[in-house]
């Protein structure tokens, strides 16, 4: 096992920040392009280098697991260039975001609009809930068990750091906590570049975001 996990969210997106802005005014937001090339936004980049310098303030990782998607890779390399020394790094498929398929890319005003029926059926199954051609949380957290499971197998007693989304980051705490995913609500929204530790099996801090209070747009 690992002597410590450390569960990362990338920095805000360009699409994060799109959808929060769609947010004030209940706007439908259609990016219409692919999810894992998706960037971060100016604000993103700079939340990436506070996550860096919390990191090498408090211990730097000995190995790096990162999803393949542009923003959790751009998030990594930016928290990395405040490191002293460049741990191992992986891409890791598994550490994707969750799949939205055909839904892919809009917030819930587009949904509405456009698959009246899926954006009712999101809302009454929450977690159970996979999209045409997507995942449901269930289909995450198996990603996120195999990756566990590997890193039990491949870096027994080091410090990992797993750069991901904010599905992962939740369905981490779910697979390692034995956490109902009925009982996860009180830990949304999992923030953009937050950070969640665990000491062996045992929880020590979950989206704390605290080495961000003075990071503003």
């Amino acid at each position: 096992m690992p002597s410590v996990i450390i569960a990362v969210r990338h920095g805000q997106s360009a699409s994060n920040a799109a959808f929060d802005e769609a947010s004030a005014t209940g706007a439908a937001v259609d990016l219409g392009e692919p999810d894992h090339g998706t960037p971060l936004s100016p604000l993103g980049r700079r939340q990436a280098g506070e996550l860096g310098r919390r990191l090498a303030a408090g211990g730097a990782p000995e190995v790096v697991w990162c999803s393949p998607y542009l923003r959790a890779v751009q998030t990594w390399e930016l928290a990395a260039a405040e490191l002293d020394a460049a741990p191992e790094f992986r891409l890791e498929a598994r550490l994707r975001d969750r799949e939205m398929g055909a839904l892919s890319g809009m917030n819930l005003a587009a949904i509405r609009e456009r698959f009246p029926e899926e954006a009712e059926a999101m809302l009454a199954r929450r977690y159970s809930y996979r999209a045409p051609e997507g995942e449901s949380m269930p289909d995450v957290a198996d990603r996120v068990r195999e990756v566990l499971a590997d890193l039990r197998a491949e870096c027994a007693g080091r410090q990992v750091l797993i750069v991901a989304h904010d599905a992962v980051v939740l369905m981490v705490k779910h697979v390692i906590e034995g956490i109902p995913l009925d009982r996860l609500d009180p830990f949304l929204p999992v923030r953009n570049a937050s950070v969640s530790v665990w000491r062996g099996t045992r929880p020590e801090v979950f989206n704390d975001a605290g080495h961000l209070e003075n990071v503003t747009f």
